[in-house]
């Protein structure tokens, strides 16, 4: 069995994938791999037999998605809930809320506890905040709630998220008084420290300086600037900020010598040394699945060194794999995990093609191109764009991170009561820190051509694998033609990911969830057109601007999902920023042909900026003009006249997809649906985007009976202020028996159709 323990992940994994995507293909591959390997006398009986016994262990023992979503049902028996447990995880507090994990006592179960900051103006309510402490016994008195789930295809789902850490419910406390706490444990002081020790760094260092330190040395990124991180994700450079093998390596490396070369200690007593703080650093470095994973390497490597036992790099790459899931079944869900054990486990792979003849250099270049090809997938399951370029970046980023930054930023931390040193240490840094982020930023605005295929078929991942371990084996080998057309056909099964919504004959028109504003997107069959109808967003409070919230969480996630990274034309319909406030946003990521808006629209300066900038061509339609789009033609009922209200002078849409009549009729009210029946009084529609929400200022009767619709959208927010849609809205539908779709009840609300044919409704929510 040495040197094959490998086998027992790969059989977990397959096993996870057969159970969580409900796919027997993966047990029958597995299955007949085995039997490969017995046939060329590979491997004996006992290490099947033992592969099929772990295997079926862990599919028992991890839970699959809809185990998760089905656990602990009987907390929601009561919303208002009084808890007794303790503290298991650190306690996360920023400008809204204050979050930590608390385990029940009396059922077992963790919960999130979730406290939205109010004023703490006494002094009694700050020494309660105190009190909270990893290891602490609390009693805590809330609301139980269900974790908000994804309402729309391609976003966020902050319930599934929680689940897969076996967290179920949230406990939502209203008074800062509702929590009691006492005592703590012992990672309470690993944390403080970690908390100081950043402290420290805040305090000692410049503000770019002990922003980077903070994030390459202990895992914390929170003060790096929001675009700066925005910037290494959408370019692949993500590994970078968190904490890895290469991190631990260093830092292993840096400690030896200190403890050898400054202190005097012995090469036995500096690794003793190393052992005891492997597990101290994996804290203090966030505790992400990728420290653990190298630390823990780390640690099994110098102890079976010290007991005289030599085990492959594979075999203890494979050990803590099964270590880390029998302590946390959850973990293999964690992003973090995935990514550490693919990307180690495609080094050891290629690790001969490696260590081929080169300069370090090299075979850093070398390791950076594998890494990015053995997450590629999954990477685009998670994001659904990639930069191909991204490849070329970061054989030249990493190599400065790896032998210039990282260690540099260790140096400097060591160093840091030195101030002349630390002083020197942390300009250079800054100096070089600012030319890297300029040149990625150039590279970012002028080489940027993402490739959005959305997330990629089972069936085409699965190739995509074949070939990409066809291609290590022939650059083992030293076959480069073969290499280089096994790296052709790679090519091809992405791009084939990418087109695959051009040689497809179906069409979707999609009313998202934003909450209390529109936002529609039409897709043609064959990718003929992409249009938006509205792009509606929230706003602050404090300034009235639109924020990037809706965009950066609905529409944006929405559109790579569904591969799009043209847009043909965006409807708007009127001025309000329910209706037009992510367009500035959009205009800014996509490229944008064309924006639609009636005569009689008043633009805000900000979005003639935008407009300018991006180079969209501006449409201003007469009522009863058409644009055609893809072959299909929208046709503009309204306004006809300037009725000198944002509202009021709404572009109404007239269109025909997948064998339906559709009329978009932004937020018109009662008169401008009766001049609607006065021009057009043979007008009839199959669905109907109901106005203004569901608004009682809209959908008369006397135009639900003209206009006979066989289905009403209703895009509104839950639980909005304004209780839209008004019963009386609904009452009138219901009369003349029109099926009700809305945002609020069904969350996003999509329409599949074929070129000609009808079409069929489908909810987000069940």
């Amino acid at each position: 069995m040495k040197g094959y323990w490998y086998i027992i992940p790969v059989s977990v994994t397959l096993s996870f994938l057969t159970k969580s995507l409900m796919n027997y293909w993966f047990l029958g591959l597995f299955l007949i791999w085995l039997f490969y390997l017995y046939h060329k006398q590979r491997l004996g009986m006992f290490p099947i037999l033992l592969s099929l016994i772990v295997s079926l262990f862990f599919t028992w023992y991890i839970p699959s998605p809809t185990q998760l979503e089905n656990a602990s049902p009987h907390l929601l028996e009561k919303k208002d809930h009084q808890m007794i447990g303790r503290i298991t995880s650190p306690i996360v507090e920023n400008r809204e809320s204050l979050q930590f994990l608390l385990k029940d006592k009396s059922h077992d179960n963790t919960v999130q506890v979730v406290y939205f900051n109010g004023e703490h103006d006494t002094a009694s309510a700050t020494g309660l905040l105190h009190t909270l402490k990893y290891g602490a016994t609390c009693e805590v008195k809330g609301v139980i709630e269900v974790p908000d789930q994804s309402t729309n295809p391609g976003q966020f789902n902050y319930r599934q998220y929680l689940t897969t850490k076996g967290i179920h419910y949230q406990l939502v406390v209203n008074q800062i008084f509702d929590m009691k706490c006492s005592g703590s444990g012992y990672m309470h002081r690993v944390y403080k420290l970690r908390d100081n020790l950043i402290t420290y760094v805040v305090k000692k260092l410049p503000e770019n300086t002990s922003a980077w330190l903070s994030a390459i040395v202990f895992g914390d990124d929170s003060l790096l600037p929001k675009d700066t991180i925005e910037l290494f994700q959408r370019w692949s450079l993500s590994h970078l900020l968190a904490i890895s093998g290469l991190h631990v390596g260093l830092v292993l490396a840096l400690l030896y010598f200190t403890l050898v070369r400054l202190f005097g200690l012995t090469k036995e007593n500096a690794q003793w040394s190393i052992l005891l703080f492997l597990p101290l650093y994996a804290v203090l470095a966030g505790g992400e699945p990728s420290v653990i994973r190298a630390s823990a390497m780390g640690f099994v490597f110098i102890a079976l060194n010290k007991l005289h036992i030599k085990w492959s790099v594979s075999d203890v790459l494979s050990f803590i794999f099964l270590l880390l899931l029998i302590v946390d079944k959850y973990i293999i869900y964690q992003i973090g995990f995935q990514f550490s054990f693919l990307v180690t486990f495609g080094i050891l792979l290629s690790h001969k093609w490696l260590l081929q003849n080169g300069s370090s250099f090299f075979q850093m270049l070398k390791l950076s191109f594998i890494s990015q090809l053995m997450i590629l997938p999954i990477y685009l399951a998670y994001f659904s764009t990639f930069q191909p370029f991204s490849i070329l970046l970061n054989m030249i980023i990493v190599p400065y991170f790896s032998f210039f930054l990282i260690p540099s930023l260790f140096i400097l931390f060591i160093l840091s009561p030195v101030k002349p040193i630390a002083s020197i240490i942390s300009s250079l840094v800054n100096f070089l820190q600012e030319y890297m982020l300029a040149f990625v930023t150039y590279i970012d605005s002028s080489f940027s051509a993402s490739l959005t295929t959305g997330t990629l078929p089972l069936s085409i991942t699965a190739i995509y694998y074949v070939f990409f371990f066809l291609l290590m084996k022939n650059l083992h080998y030293k076959n480069l033609i073969k290499a280089f057309g096994y790296g052709i056909l790679l090519v091809v099964v992405l791009l084939s990911g990418a087109i695959k919504p051009y040689v497809s004959d179906i069409g979707y028109v999609t009313m998202l969830d934003i909450g209390q504003g529109d936002a529609f997107v039409l897709e043609l069959p064959y990718r003929k057109g992409v249009v938006l109808i509205d792009a509606g967003a929230s706003f602050s409070f404090d300034s009235g601007e639109p924020t990037e919230k809706v965009y950066k969480q609905v529409i944006k996630p929405y559109l790579l999902s569904r591969g799009i990274n043209k847009i043909d034309a965006i409807f708007i319909s009127h001025e309000d920023t329910d209706h037009n406030g992510s367009l500035s946003f959009i205009m800014e990521e996509f490229k944008v042909d064309a924006v639609v808006v009636s005569q009689f629209y008043e633009f805000a300066i900000q979005d003639i900026a935008s407009l300018n900038k991006s180079g969209v061509e501006l449409l201003r339609l007469k009522e009863n003009t058409s644009v055609e789009i893809g072959g299909e033609s929208f046709k503009i009922l309204g306004p006809k006249k300037d009725q000198n209200s944002s509202n009021a002078n709404s572009l109404v849409v007239y269109g025909e997809l997948g064998g339906e009549s559709w009329l978009f009729t932004g937020d018109i009210g009662v008169e401008e649906e009766r001049i609607l029946l006065l021009d057009y009084p043979d007008l009839k529609v199959d669905i109907l985007k109901v106005a203004h929400h569901g608004s009682n200022t809209s959908t008369d009767d006397e135009f639900i009976q003209q206009l006979r619709p066989k289905y009403a959208l209703i895009s509104a927010g839950k639980n909005n202020r304004y209780g839209h849609p008004t019963q009386e809205v609904i009452n009138t539908l219901e009369k003349y028996e029109i099926t009700v779709l809305r945002t609020d009840q069904d969350g996003a609300v999509q329409f599949r159709f074929k070129k000609g044919n009808q079409g069929t409704f489908y909810r987000q929510l069940p």
